[in-house]
C-alpha cells in the first residue's frame, strides 16, 4: 500500500485525506440516520395515549424532546396544545425545519468530496503528464521518470474515482433517507394536530 502511495506521488495525499473524511462521514451518518433513532415505531400512539391519560405534562414533553427528532416535532405540538390549529402547525413546522437541517448535517461535505474527488484525481493526472513531458530530453527519454509520470497519472485518476463513486452513492442514499424521514415526520405531526383538536380519534 505504501509503495502505491509513493508511486502515485504527492498529489495522492489530498485524495487520501478526502477518503478518510468521506469514510468517517459515511459511518457517522449510517449511525445517526437509523430509523429507530429518527422515527421510532409507535411513538405517536404512545404520545396520544399518554396525553389522554395525563394531558401535556412537562415531564412527558421533556422526555419526548430527548427521545428522537420525531419526538422533538411532537413535543413542539404538545407545547402549544392550548393554542389554535394554525399556531400549533406553525410551531411544528419551525421545529421540523430545524430538525431537517440537523438530519442533513455533513451531507454537504460528503457531496462536495464526491464532486471534487475526480477533479483532484485529474489534477494528479495533469501533474503526472507534466512529469512525463518533463522527462523528455533532446538525447532521449528517461525511462525512470517516464514510468513515474505514468504512475502518478494513473494512480491519481483511479483513486479519485474510487473515492467519488461510493461517496456519491452514499450521498444520494442519505439525501433520500432524510427526505423520507421529513415526510414521515410531517405526516405524523399532522395526525397529532388532528387528534388533539378532535378531528380524528387516532
Amino acid at each position: 500500500m505504501f509503495s502505491i502511495l509513493q508511486a502515485a506521488g504527492w498529489p495522492i495525499w489530498p485524495l487520501l485525506m478526502a477518503s478518510i473524511i468521506a469514510v468517517a462521514l459515511i459511518i457517522e451518518r449510517l449511525v445517526a440516520l437509523r430509523r429507530v433513532k429518527v422515527v421510532p415505531l409507535g411513538l405517536l400512539q404512545r404520545v396520544v395515549a399518554e396525553y389522554r391519560q395525563n394531558g401535556a405534562a412537562v415531564e412527558m414533553i421533556k422526555d419526548l424532546e430527548a427521545n428522537s427528532p420525531l419526538g422533538r416535532v411532537l413535543a413542539a405540538g404538545l407545547r402549544n396544545v392550548g393554542a389554535s390549529r394554525e399556531i400549533m402547525k406553525e410551531a411544528i413546522e419551525e421545529a421540523g425545519s430545524v430538525i431537517s437541517h440537523d438530519l442533513e448535517r455533513y451531507l454537504t461535505t460528503l457531496g462536495t468530496i464526491a464532486s471534487i474527488s475526480p477533479l483532484m484525481g485529474l489534477f494528479g493526472t495533469v501533474v503526472g503528464m507534466i512529469e512525463i513531458f518533463g522527462s523528455q530530453a533532446p538525447s532521449g527519454s528517461n525511462p525512470i521518470q517516464l514510468a513515474h509520470g505514468i504512475s502518478v497519472a494513473l494512480y491519481n485518476t483511479g483513486f479519485g474515482l474510487l473515492i467519488a463513486i461510493p461517496s456519491m452513492i452514499f450521498w444520494r442514499h442519505f439525501r433520500a433517507l432524510v427526505d423520507g424521514f421529513v415526510i414521515e415526520m410531517q405526516q405524523q405531526a399532522v395526525r397529532l394536530v388532528e387528534v388533539l383538536h378532535g378531528e380524528r380519534r387516532s
